[in-house]
């Protein structure tokens, strides 16, 4: 009798031992797979930034942050889930020479997509189209040489008539030039439907009120879009 129950207890220990195995052998098999899916289904994807370089219109010049076009492009961006970040690079009173000399400094943070506002100031101030377009072209050269891949937009400017019709006309074909030559993304104007709106636009005449803002935005999403 003490024969039969000791043969039951071995039979009853090498189930156990088998089932234990083979549960061992699950667990492990179901891990093995949870890491193998893992990079895929857990791996934050990169954040990636979106640098407006510019003057006193990127910076928002006259009306709170939360009004800016730079700040309303950060909004639309989110509003679609997009994994992107504005890094609003602007500078009140910057010229194309002062953007040159600064380039290098801004592109310490990388930048995926690069949108370049600058040259209205030269513009105001009467400065050598063959200068402006120089130091655009040296810019997009410093961007490029930084990482190749970065997607850049250029933001076309105007100027008043009141600079002469051949000065106007010449500045004007600037960007459209420096566009063509590098294959990149023209905003036509930036301050399309805004420029000479006194509605739209601060006392100065210069600068866009909160409601210019706006629509420089739809100005910028127009072409930003294409890219994201």
């Amino acid at each position: 009798m003490h024969r039969i129950n000791a043969y039951k207890y071995i039979i009853y220990l090498l189930i156990t031992i088998g089932i234990s195995c083979s549960g061992e052998r699950k667990v492990q098999e179901n891990k093995d797979t949870a890491k193998t899916l893992a990079p895929e289904s857990t791996k934050k994807e990169e954040i990636k930034h979106i640098i407006f370089f510019g003057n006193s219109l990127t910076a928002g010049y006259g009306v709170e942050n939360s009004q800016a076009f730079t700040t309303l492009i950060q909004e639309i961006i989110d509003s679609l889930g997009l994994n992107y970040k504005v890094i609003n690079a602007g500078l009140s009173g910057e010229t194309t020479s002062g953007g040159k000399d600064r380039v290098n400094w801004v592109l310490r943070q990388k930048a995926d997509i690069f949108v370049l506002e600058l040259g209205g100031n030269d513009g105001l101030r009467g400065i050598s189209t063959e200068l402006t377009r120089s130091n655009l072209q040296f810019i997009i050269d410093a961007v490029l040489a930084e990482n190749q891949h970065t997607k850049i937009i250029l933001a076309g400017m105007q100027v008043p008539p009141n600079m002469g019709q051949r000065y106007t006309s010449q500045f004007k074909s600037i960007f459209t030039d420096i566009a063509a030559r590098n294959k990149v993304r023209l905003i036509p104007f930036l301050l399309e439907g805004v420029g000479g709106e006194p509605d739209l636009n601060l006392p100065d005449g210069i600068h866009p009120n909160e409601e210019g803002h706006k629509i420089v935005t739809q100005n910028v999403w127009s072409v930003l879009k294409e890219v994201l």
